[in-house]
């Protein structure tokens, strides 16, 4: 059997970090990260990125040296991707922080609003409305211990810094002017509120059930990719329109509970959330488009016809 040579250089400096000799043909490039890892302990392997081309594209660990454009002594150019942490982490902690620190500021604890407010309660019922941001936060919570399945194992630990600065900072200013005691209820009252629970609620199923449908897609422990369609379930028919409604949902969610509280961090929160996800949701279809010919032509990446 013919053996490969595999080089590995550093994508910057050109500098040879790594010679592999008898390399078997089948191995793929997870298998090479872990030789490599042999000689630089340092680099474990989802630090690594290996790519055919010093600023080329990461090649995939799945990828087979004997099918790569490389002859018998192949050179893969080495980038460190630094300090990795996991994604379970990653959404615990950024999920764990906004339903804590909205109720820091639902209960009302001592130094946020002056003394004599210490674990006092709002006379308004829609403050209550903790409830709703509690429960999405405890189903992320849930989801990501049992329903979630990650392509990827790891992220770089510097990006959980951005992440939770976003979505706690966001909830302590949004629980901040909720929970005031000069706080003012919607316009319209209870008429208001009750419809935008309803909003809140059917948006909640909805993205509940696409993200079921999403992991029933891929068999646990693989990455499996295939076309998402619509289940027997009624929340998954948005998948007839739109290519993420997962996205759509979730923007839905916030929408309503920003018309429950008519507060203007509920809107911007919801606001920015709304361009990240759009952001998101068009790589996630242009991925798609590009990886399956038959892709179903009616759908856009968010918003059903729009976007």
């Amino acid at each position: 059997m013919k053996h490969y040579e595999v080089e590995i250089l550093d994508a910057k400096t050109r500098e040879k970090l790594c010679f592999l000799d008898k390399v078997e043909p089948q191995a793929t490039i997870a298998e090479i990260k872990n030789l490599f890892t042999k000689t630089h302990p340092q680099w474990y392997p989802a630090r690594q990125s290996l790519r055919l081309d010093p600023k080329g594209k990461s090649l995939k660990d799945e990828d087979v040296l004997q099918k790569l454009p490389v002859g018998t002594t192949a050179t893969l150019y080495f980038r460190d991707l630094g300090a990795q942490i996991s994604w379970v982490t990653v959404f615990l902690t950024e999920y764990a922080g906004p339903l804590f620190i909205y109720l820091l500021f639902y209960f009302r604890v001592p130094f946020i609003y002056g003394h004599k407010y210490d674990f006092t309660s709002s006379r308004h019922t829609v403050v209550h409305a903790c409830t709703c941001h509690s429960l999405h936060y405890v189903k992320r919570l849930l989801e990501t211990l049992f329903v979630h399945r990650f392509s990827h194992g790891t992220m770089p630990l510097r990006n959980i810094f951005k992440n939770c600065t976003y979505y706690w900072g966001f909830a302590a200013w949004m629980a901040y002017y909720i929970n005031h005691p000069l706080y003012t209820p919607p316009t319209y009252g209870a008429q208001q509120v009750k419809l935008a629970l309803a909003i809140f609620v059917i948006c909640q199923l909805g993205n509940f059930s696409i993200h079921m449908a999403l992991r029933d897609l891929r068999p646990a422990g693989s990455k499996t990719r295939k076309i998402p369609y619509p289940t027997k379930n009624p929340f998954t028919w948005l998948f007839l329109l739109v290519s993420c409604p997962n996205y759509t949902y979730e923007v839905g969610s916030w929408i309503g509970f920003a018309i429950m509280t008519q507060c203007l961090p509920v809107a911007l929160f919801s606001l920015v959330g709304f361009t990240q996800m759009t952001i998101w949701a068009k790589g996630k279809h242009r991925s798609y488009l590009k990886e399956f010919r038959d892709y179903p032509p009616l759908r856009m990446p968010i918003i059903p016809f729009l976007l």
